[in-house]
């Protein structure tokens, strides 16, 4: 049963149930015993009257003769006669023992008790199967408050069920009434503290779906704008290359063409890998791998744009270490950062990769000869679509937005310094993988 009302009601009235039977059984049990002490209590009282009296007086005699009475008196002498008998044709066995006693009389179990009085034996008995009636009546009549109060019970538990699962049934209404771009907190005011801390998670699960949409609209709109323009430029190009007068002009705007289609291409890379990178993209194919060979790929990705570029690019890898993550984002990570250093690192300019073990960390550590980047906008080069003014340096201002989303997902820490070679110093700091 998946119900929560339902589990509660069923629970509820499984208990009251139990709980009623038991006090049923209880009391019953109890009322019988209770009663049949009552009855040896008048066994004994009747006994005991009589013995003080020196004889059976007369209007004694006609109430205990009465047929409708069902004890049965009797006075018996030291020798074991019957001096008195208030029921002639029922004769007691002999006594045997002083007090209460138990026997069969015509096949039927009786009551006794018997009592010393001077020289007679004065004996009070009663019919088990009478008391045993009477006082099963009355055990019954005992049992009948409980059960007529169980319906009662259950509509109570019922209602209150009702009443303390109401908040639930109008927090789930109020979230169905909610249109799909809603993203505003749930009123968490007049709710029991059971339920306060689901809607808080939901109040951040909506803050954070309301973040990452925003993000994503941005993401969306400037994306369209820095599109707009490559795109406007092929066109241009493409009218060159259909308008050039000659071969030559038509070879000079083929290559312009071809250029500026490199530069959408690039573009587009890095927003899928930016896509990719951010939460909610593709699964994270998550293992343990060896940040030196990661960054001697990513070094290698890069050696033709350095030769291009005639920048001296050294990496410093020899060492294994060990790291736990997704080994193609980081490869992407330190190739972003290799490839960023050599552009801005200028013409003969010179770039340094390390990959070692400090501090208990594994850590990517980049150097470069460029202008460096002022203290003051080191926190803004993360952000999207961000580019500073480098002279002949292009790019889509995405590289290091996706460093920062890739060390995100697997917990790493950037870090920005000036160099020893004059421009920038990045260090990525990622956990070490755990022994084997």
């Amino acid at each position: 049963m998946n119900s929560l009302r339902g589990r509660l009601l069923l629970f509820l009235f499984s208990l009251a149930a139990i709980a009623s039977v038991a006090i049923a059984f209880v009391s019953y049990r109890s009322v019988l015993q209770d009663t049949d002490e009552i009855f040896d209590y008048q066994l004994q009282q009747m006994a005991l009257s009589l013995r003080d009296q020196g004889a059976v007086p007369d209007d004694h005699r006609a109430a205990l003769a009465d047929p409708s009475l069902d004890y049965v008196v009797q006075v018996w002498t030291i020798d074991g006669s019957v001096t008195y008998s208030s029921h002639p044709n029922r004769r007691l066995p002999p006594a045997v023992a002083i007090g209460f006693s138990n026997a069969e009389i015509d096949g039927r179990p009786w009551r006794i008790y018997s009592t010393m009085a001077r020289d007679r034996v004065i004996r009070v008995a009663q019919p088990l199967a009478v008391r045993k009636t009477l006082a099963a009546a009355t055990a019954r009549r005992s049992v009948v408050p409980v059960l007529a109060a169980a319906p009662i019970v259950a509509l109570a538990m019922w209602w209150l069920v009702s009443l303390s699962l109401a908040p639930l049934g109008s927090l789930v209404a109020s979230v169905k009434a909610r249109e799909a771009e809603a993203l505003n907190e749930l009123d968490a005011a007049g709710l029991p503290s059971e339920i306060t801390p689901l809607v808080n998670a939901l109040n951040g699960l909506l803050a954070r779906l309301g973040a990452a949409l925003q993000a994503q609209r941005a993401f969306v709109a400037d994306a369209a704008h820095e599109l707009r323009s490559p795109l406007t430029a092929l066109k241009l190009q493409l009218d060159l290359v259909r308008l050039a007068p000659d071969d030559s002009a038509r070879e000079e705007a083929l290559r312009e063409l071809a250029a500026g289609m490199d530069r959408v291409h690039h573009l587009l890379e890095q927003l899928l890998a930016l896509a990719r990178a951010e939460p909610g993209g593709a699964e994270a194919k998550f293992g343990e791998g060896d940040l030196a060979e990661v960054a001697r790929q990513a070094a290698a990705d890069t050696v033709p744009l350095a030769s291009a570029r005639g920048t001296d690019l050294e990496l410093d890898a020899a060492q294994p270490v060990a790291v736990r993550g997704d080994l193609a984002a980081l490869r992407i990570l330190a190739r972003n950062l290799i490839d960023n250093a050599v552009r801005y690192a200028g013409a003969a300019g010179r770039v340094r990769a390390a990959v070692l073990v400090d501090a208990g960390q594994a850590l990517l550590r980049i150097d470069d000869s460029g202008p460096g980047i002022p203290p003051d906008e080191r926190g803004r080069v993360f952000d999207r679509f961000y580019r500073r003014d480098s002279g002949d340096t292009t790019g889509s201002g995405l590289g290091l937005a996706i460093v920062r989303a890739i060390a995100d997902r697997h917990g790493a820490r950037i870090d920005l310094a000036d160099a020893p070679l004059g421009g920038l110093r990045v260090d990525v700091r990622l956990p070490l993988a755990p022994p084997a």
